[in-house]
């Protein structure tokens, strides 16, 4: 056993492993968590070995952002709001008056998608976590191959993990039409390109850098009315024209940029439209100086007055956004959480119930669907809606690379609300059950490292 280590050289190698953490948090300015910290000192003090190259694999949380090139305080002043001058410190594309419109189901979503990618007339940019093998996959790739040979520049950036499953037909047919395909850091590539755990999650379609399809569904079927053997799901999506779209065009081009290590090409901004309600493009992730969509929330949360309503499919909060809702709860705003009761993620079912315990002791409202709901929105009061690609869990909040839209405009925000409510009136009330010791354990253990992976 002469191959085994010492105890002195364990302790050596370990403290050797908690001094890379501290460097490596220090020189690149990663925040985190209480809870996460804990479990990477106590993974690489007590295993250093094992949890030493997982976190120079996996422990990278932000990556350098490409910063908007403008300058501090050219917010319109015409526009006050307070969500409004938070993102302002965050170098954030400014509120502005676009056209929305919202898809109360998967048929609507499915035409106003086909809309767009058949109006566009110079160049179709797509970003999606997913292209499914299955016949809507089939009728997307359709649509762009047609584009791409009708002269239009077509782009689709999909992240590495939904790139697995895609077929190599549907890459080989785009590009013999002229259309161009990137895969946003391959699971398997060897490029140094940023952890493989940080994922793009973003749904973007975007025509001629001023119309924008988003919100939370991918491209299959699931997510739209569904297919032979293919239930469809509850979900969520909208498209926008104005300067949001453009917003969103802009960070197209820097997530692609990134990919095919070009120069990003300027997008010229969209005029405010004429009729328009205020609007906000808010980028989340790595790329990102500040987690943008956590501090919105959290902030949100300390100045609701009397309502926040939510939908998501998963719900695990860290420690902050748990005691915002809950203090908002306490305090006397009817905090309600519209979720599925199983979703397709059993792990992320399984450590909800901590945070669901707790915040429903202090007043918070659960209701759980029949059926799988990928929907994901907010709204706060009259104050605000927020509707994309952000989850409220902690890989989406503080890993995935996210989008989604903020608006301030009265007909939205209650065209949300609404939205919600209707789902809310569809789901059973969640009933906290004290967890036994061993169940108690397992969630403390998944919540403190499972998200990372």
């Amino acid at each position: 056993m002469a191959w085994l280590p010492s105890v002195s050289q364990h302790l050596l190698f370990g403290a050797l492993a908690v001094l890379v953490y501290i460097l490596t948090n220090r020189a690149r300015r990663q925040p985190r968590a209480p809870t996460t910290a804990i479990a990477w000192v106590m993974g690489l003090a007590l295993l250093p070995y094992f949890v030493l190259p997982l976190f120079l694999l996996f422990g990278r949380r932000k990556l350098r952002p490409l910063g908007r090139p403008r300058l501090r305080g050219s917010r319109p002043t015409r526009f006050m709001h307070w969500a409004a001058d938070l993102l302002d410190g965050f170098d954030l594309a400014p509120p502005s008056d676009n056209r929305a419109r919202f898809h109360a189901d998967g048929t609507e979503a499915r035409e106003a998608l086909w809309e767009l990618i058949a109006g566009a007339r110079h160049r179709l940019d797509i970003s999606t976590f997913i292209i499914g093998r299955d016949a809507f996959g089939d009728a997307v790739v359709d649509r762009l191959v047609e584009q791409a040979r009708a002269g239009v520049r077509v782009r689709v950036l999909l992240d590495g993990f939904g790139a697995l499953q895609l077929p190599r037909r549907h890459f080989d047919r785009l590009r013999a039409a002229g259309g161009e395909v990137a895969v946003f850091r391959p699971l398997l590539s060897l490029r140094n390109n940023g952890p493989r755990n940080l994922r793009n999650h973003r749904k973007l379609a975007i025509a001629d850098d001023h119309r924008l399809w988003s919100g939370g569904r991918n491209l299959a079927a699931e997510y739209f009315e569904g297919d032979a053997g293919i239930v469809a799901w509850t979900d969520l999506s909208f498209d926008i024209e104005g300067p949001v779209a453009s917003a969103a065009a802009w960070q197209f081009e820097r997530d692609w940029s990134a990919v095919r290590q070009t120069k990003p090409r300027t997008v010229a901004p969209t005029p405010p439209m004429a009729p328009g309600a205020p609007a906000q493009f808010l980028p989340s992730g790595p790329d990102q100086a500040e987690d943008t969509a956590h501090a919105l929330l959290i902030d949100a949360c300390y100045r609701a007055e009397h309502r926040i309503l939510a939908a998501t499919p998963y719900f695990i909060p860290d420690d902050a956004l748990r005691d915002a809702l809950r203090r908002a709860a306490r305090r006397g705003v009817a905090v309600d959480i519209v979720l599925p009761g199983e979703s397709n993620h059993r792990l992320a079912d399984f450590a909800r119930s901590r945070a669901m315990r707790d915040l429903a002791e202090a007043g918070v409202a659960f209701h759980l669907l029949p059926s799988m709901s990928h929907a994901k929105a907010v709204v706060v009061d009259e104050q605000l809606a927020l509707a994309g690609s952000i989850n409220l869990d902690l890989r989406s909040l503080l890993l995935n690379h996210e989008a989604g839209v903020v608006f301030y405009g009265a007909a939205e925000i209650g065209w949300l609300a609404r939205w919600i409510e209707d789902q809310r009136a569809l789901g059973q009330p969640y009933q906290a059950k004290t967890p036994g010791l061993a169940r108690d354990i397992a969630e403390g253990l998944l919540l403190a490292v499972a998200f990372q992976l």
